[in-house]
């Protein structure tokens, strides 16, 4: 008989003492971890469809081929079938990507007579979007 140790599951003290703290370090360092993790995140950018981390905006590269159209305000408009992404390019130089789109909304700005303002009232504001591209800025002489 021992005498008044206390054992758990059969292991010595000593064991138990050591996986408890091996568990405790491991707890703490996960919630190190995970804390400075929170600190880096990077700067959330408004969206339409809320907050969007700046990474997102940042690293879009455009594989979306855009068909010129004719309009006062959008220069071209490509939109990706399988993904349900419609990628609007404006005469200023930016481009926009907007996600979640039907493939009928891509189907009615692309035969509406007024795409600038089928954008205004049924694109803009209703689909999360993601800037491909900032628009140009002008020099002036």
């Amino acid at each position: 008989m021992s005498r008044g140790v206390v054992t758990i599951r059969g292991r010595s003290p000593q064991m138990s003492a050591n996986f408890f703290y091996l568990f405790l370090l491991l707890s703490v360092s996960r919630l190190s971890i995970a804390g400075s993790l929170e600190n880096n995140k990077p700067d959330p950018v408004r969206q339409s469809g809320g907050l969007v981390p700046r990474q997102a905006r940042i690293a879009v590269t455009s594989h979306i081929p855009r068909e010129s159209v004719v309009s006062k305000g959008i220069a071209s408009i490509g939109y990706s079938k399988r993904l349900h992404i419609l990628e609007i390019e404006f005469v200023n130089g930016a481009v926009y990507r907007y996600l979640q789109v039907a493939p009928s909304v891509h189907r009615d700005l692309m035969s509406a007579d007024s795409k600038a303002r089928y954008y205004d009232a049924n694109i803009k504001g209703n689909y999360p979007s993601v800037r491909v591209r900032p628009r140009v800025k002008q020099q002036f002489d």
